[in-house]
């Protein structure tokens, strides 16, 4: 066993203990032992990281645009070379596959590209002025400092996503990673930054024992310095997250859950059909806000399809993260899966079928399970599974199997599997998601599209000219030629 590494927090520039001195530790889910040693944050720190941001914004919101698209770029580059340190960060921190991790560093690495061309972004206008002797303008400019928190299940995606734009804006930053991911999450991340030129000051790492969790962010949410909010994770936690932004007026990204269905019509390809589902529901042990819960099959075909789901995904390889073989590691930790376990019994209690799978957990890991007969009755039917389950029903007509797709809460992502295009977008005119995707499966991620869900699933748009629109202000400001007459 290796010794567990140890980090500390990120302020100003500087690797510095914890205000009080106390450290939380991280944990390895596949093998459940310690995997690292990181600062844990008081009040204090966070002040401190706010401290730093607030006096690093002016110069680097003045900074050059190239400039700043320089610093982005190499960063990329970067990332790209710590590929194979980052897929060992994320197999012993997270459980991540190999091909997690790679495809993590990949769409990073686009994310920071991405943002580096939106540092010319910003558009502003010349107005038309009611006097013909003054010229009026709305100037687009950084907000200042962000506060950033990104969760443990793509953390090098989400992370790097939760403050690209926001840096390339000129806005500085405190992020707040996931209690379960703290190094590649963040603390990977801003050292790579460093490396690539980033001043001191303008990305800062604040980590912290999950008992400390709701008062930390709160905390940098309340700061009067912070002038805006972006949250990835839960609807749960990111419900308080933006109330918290409400009451202190400021605006807030809210990326939160989703409880998302594929729809195979009769025309389908079948084993396209059954790969796409395979890949979206399963893809890092189901544990995405985009993954497939609900699969909806036209009665007729739901047999086969089920029985042919089932059987590719009982001989897909699972298990140890750190095989390059295996494609389903476990899930984040023991009561993640005792969870999942919880969700599967209850359906299996109340009529379901399991056609792989359906078995206690063994620690961490949860066999990918696929099931069938699921009825509202059951919690799985409108409860978030995040993990490798997903769930079969039949339908007797199209508008039936998107009424099923509606009837939830939540509204992030969603695909529908036909050869008919024309179809198809009748029915992504219908379905009530902020994300959907025909002819495939509903996880998909592409750094110049505006991401974002409807109804629980949260507000407001991660990439492309939303993101850069989230990360800015837009002021009015005008000049005369002329001096102005007044009335008195």
């Amino acid at each position: 066993m290796m010794a567990p590494l140890e980090h500390q927090l990120i302020i100003g520039g500087d690797s510095r203990p914890a205000a009080h001195g106390r450290t939380t530790t991280d944990t390895d889910p596949h093998t459940g032992e310690v995997f690292a040693e990181v600062a844990a944050a008081s009040v204090d720190d966070v002040t401190a990281a706010v401290d730093a941001a607030a006096a690093a914004f002016g110069e680097w919101s003045r900074t050059g645009a190239l400039r700043r698209r320089e610093i982005l770029l190499r960063a990329a580059d970067l990332l790209g070379r710590h590929t194979e340190r980052i897929v060992e960060l994320m197999a012993g921190e997270v459980g991540g596959t190999r091909p997690w991790a790679m495809f993590n560093v990949e769409l990073a690495a686009d994310i920071l590209r991405e943002a580096a061309a939106s540092t010319t972004g910003p558009r502003g206008e010349v107005l038309t002025s009611s006097d013909p002797d003054e010229w009026s303008f709305a100037l687009r400019q950084p907000a200042g400092v962000v506060a950033a928190f990104a969760p443990w299940n793509a953390p090098l995606i989400l992370g790097t996503r939760s403050f690209a734009t926001a840096l390339a804006m000129g806005n500085t930053v405190v992020l707040k990673p996931s209690e379960q991911a703290p190094l590649t999450a963040g603390l990977r991340l801003a050292e790579i930054l460093r490396e690539a030129g980033l001043p001191d000051g303008v990305l800062n790492v604040i980590t912290n024992d999950g008992a400390d969790g709701a008062e930390i962010g709160n905390a940098l949410i309340a700061d009067r310095r912070v002038r805006r909010v972006n949250f990835t994770g839960s609807t749960e936690i990111g419900r308080s997250i933006g109330i918290e932004a409400a009451r202190h007026l400021k605006p807030a990204v809210l990326e939160l859950g989703g409880k998302n269905s594929v729809l195979v019509l009769d025309d389908a390809d079948l084993d396209y059909a059954v790969d796409a589902v395979a890949f979206g529901a399963f893809m890092n042990a189901g544990q995405i806000c985009m993954s497939a819960d609900r699969v909806l099959v036209p009665e007729g075909m739901r047999a086969e399809f089920t029985e042919r789901l089932g059987k590719k995904v009982a001989e897909l390889p699972f298990g140890d993260p750190r095989d390059p073989n295996t494609v389903i590691g476990p899930v984040i930790d023991e009561a993640a899966a005792r969870r999942i376990a919880s969700l599967v019994d209850d359906a299996l209690d109340r009529g379901a079928v399991a056609h792989c799978g359906g078995r206690p957990p063994e620690g961490a890991t949860y066999r990918p399970t696929v099931l069938s007969g699921v009825t509202p009755e059951q919690r799985i039917y409108s409860e978030e599974i995040f993990g490798p389950v997903t769930t079969v029903l039949g339908y007797e007509t199209v508008e039936e199997a998107i009424e099923v797709v509606n009837d939830t809460p939540y509204g992030l992502t969603g695909g529908v599997i036909t050869a008919d295009t024309r179809k198809g977008w009748e029915i992504a005119r219908r379905v009530e998601t902020g994300i959907f995707h025909i002819n495939d499966q509903s996880v998909g991620d592409q750094p110049q599209a505006p991401f974002g869900g409807v109804k629980d699933s949260g507000f407001g748009h991660f990439g492309g000219r939303s993101g850069v629109e989230a990360f800015t202000d837009t002021r009015w400001v005008t000049f005369r030629e002329r001096q102005a007459h007044y009335p008195f």
